[in-house]
């Protein structure tokens, strides 16, 4: 039996036996590559939708003001499109053609934990329905989450329902040509053993992580990111690093660093959270990657 099936079929009170093989990092030829991007959540305090305050700026606006960051690509976050008809799809993706953008991904918002079967139905099915409208933007990939436990269920539990949610929503992916990315996200996926005993039993070759290089609020997370990075199909890059918890400025050339050493190749997304005005600071910051990726 193939290692990953083992495992997948091992998930009932432990989580991975001891002394398996852990599945290996992607094989990469060449040198690392790295493409610019900016993710649409950079500028979520004007684009939010779900918030009480009206948003005051739209994706097709967001899409403008990129292109005069001069960017080869965006990423577009699921929570700012105001429709998801096809019909919609297709001037948003026209819309970047015309500004000369590509459209690196997409990121969703889904919890994989809830152990009503109900829930975990709608949380696939959407997964699956944007997995589609991804592929219609020509998005590479979309970031997905894994959840967190609930009340009364145990971690154990949480990781093997989730584990069978991600093989059957990367099983749709692969139809769809779309790269699935595991953000780690807190939760089940709060630190790096977390995160890939999530990643490994996975039987895809459309899967990989979503590395999201604020994320981990470990002791040393640069430690944490550079294990994961081999596994990498997509980055998010933020300007702010937490280690035990504690914020402080991200060192941007070392995290560059450790995607070249893991021979990373894709996307690297700025997403901007820190508080200074994204108007402001997103064009400076794009300015140092360039650098840094060149």
């Amino acid at each position: 039996m193939h290692r990953r099936a083992f495992l997948l079929s091992s998930l009932t009170g432990t989580l991975v036996a001891s002394g398996l093989q852990a599945i290996e990092p992607f094989r990469r030829e060449g040198p690392a590559k790295m493409l610019l991007s900016l993710a649409a959540y950079s500028y979520n305090r004007f684009l939010n939708l779900r918030g009480k305050e009206k948003p005051t700026m739209t994706l097709e606006q967001f899409i403008d003001e990129a292109s005069t960051l001069k960017l080869p690509a965006v990423e577009l976050t699921a929570y700012y499109f105001r429709d998801t008809k096809v019909g919609y799809l297709k001037e948003i993706k026209k819309r970047c053609q015309d500004k000369g953008l590509a459209v690196s991904g997409t990121a969703v918002g889904n919890d994989f934990c809830w152990p009503d079967a109900k829930r975990q139905q709608t949380q696939l099915d959407e997964v699956k329905a944007w997995t589609e409208r991804t592929a219609l933007l020509g998005g590479k990939t979309m970031r997905i989450f894994a959840g967190s436990v609930k009340k009364g269920d145990t971690q154990a539990q949480a990781v093997e329902r989730a584990i069978g949610l991600i093989q059957k929503a990367c099983d749709h992916a692969a139809d769809h040509k779309v790269f699935l990315a595991l953000e780690n996200h807190g939760g089940i996926t709060a630190t790096a053993e977390q995160l890939l005993t999530l990643v490994k039993p996975i039987q895809s070759d459309w899967f990989g992580v979503n590395l999201d290089t604020g994320n981990f609020r470990t002791p040393d997370p640069y430690a944490d990111l550079a294990r994961v990075a081999p596994y990498a199909v997509n980055v998010q890059l933020k300007t702010e690093i937490f280690p035990s918890g504690k914020r402080q400025e991200a060192d941007l050339p070392r995290l560059v660093k450790l995607l070249r050493d893991a021979t990373y190749q894709g996307y690297v997304a700025l997403e901007y959270e820190a508080a200074e005005d994204p108007r402001k600071a997103v064009p400076r910051y794009l300015d140092i990657l360039r650098k840094l990726l060149a």
